[in-house]
């Protein structure tokens, strides 16, 4: 198993010999919009991507966890060609369709794709009335003959849908989107150092890639931030928090 992380959510995983493109947005910096009642003014997507867009647009499948901007853009939906199978959650299918797309399977509970079985999980996008609001997100295992137990955890807190699947599926690899993402009321929407540390001290075996870090203008815990408190807390070993285009 190779790794990439692209920029923020986006990844490029090289699985049991399938190029996977998770998450894909492709946007220029400083095309969009701060986030709506953020803490701060600056635009989207706060860094450009180090690759050209023709060298991550052509995998030979590309799993979206949910559709929320900074996860499914309209610069990705642009580039990759309309061929090509994607696999979401339920009810993003039809979302996806519409933008052209004719190969589009939504996963319940579990997919095999190429000999890679796909088991979809449950997050929370937050607490209260915002995670109500930031609707359902999952997270994907990846299981395959001679292959690593990969977990993307997709947009969730700490909570007890991430615990039962490190449970149940004792991944090697558990990569999490962190970054504290948040708005100007409320908790944090997807994992910030704390969360981290939690997911590093409950399950001891799997090894943690942080990403989602320094390019939406809402995730206020930077790469600098959660590497400090890990180093403090003495679990900086267990956990990759990659660059911008590094391979892992």
């Amino acid at each position: 198993m190779q790794i990439r992380l692209i920029r923020h959510a986006t990844l490029w995983v090289e699985y049991a010999d399938v190029q996977f493109l998770i998450d894909p947005m492709f946007s220029d910096k400083d095309v969009n919009p701060p986030i709506v009642n953020s803490s701060n003014t600056r635009r989207n997507p706060l860094v450009p991507l180090q690759m050209p867009i023709d060298e991550i647009s052509n995998p030979d499948v590309v799993l979206v966890t949910h559709l929320h901007q900074d996860h499914f853009d309209q610069a990705a939906i642009a580039a990759i060609p309309k061929h090509i199978p994607i696999i979401c959650q339920p009810g993003n299918e039809t979302s996806i369709q519409v933008n052209g797309f004719a190969d589009v399977t939504s996963v319940e509970q579990t997919y095999n794709f190429q000999g890679i079985t796909i088991i979809r999980t449950s997050g929370q996008h937050g607490t209260g009335e915002i995670g109500e609001k930031m609707g359902r997100v999952s997270g994907f295992i990846f299981q395959a003959e001679g292959e690593p137990t990969l977990y993307i955890a997709g947009d969730t807190i700490w909570c007890d849908d991430v615990r039962l699947a490190l449970e149940s599926y004792q991944p090697d690899v558990t990569i999490v989107n962190s970054g504290g993402a948040q708005f100007n009321v409320g908790d944090p929407i997807t994992m910030d150092a704390n969360d981290v540390i939690q997911v590093s001290q409950f399950a001891p075996y799997t090894k943690v890639i942080a990403v989602h870090m320094d390019t939406i203008n809402h995730c206020l815990v930077t790469r600098r931030d959660l590497r400090e408190r890990l180093i403090a807390e003495r679990v900086i070993d267990q956990v990759v928090i990659p660059q911008d285009g590094e391979w892992f």
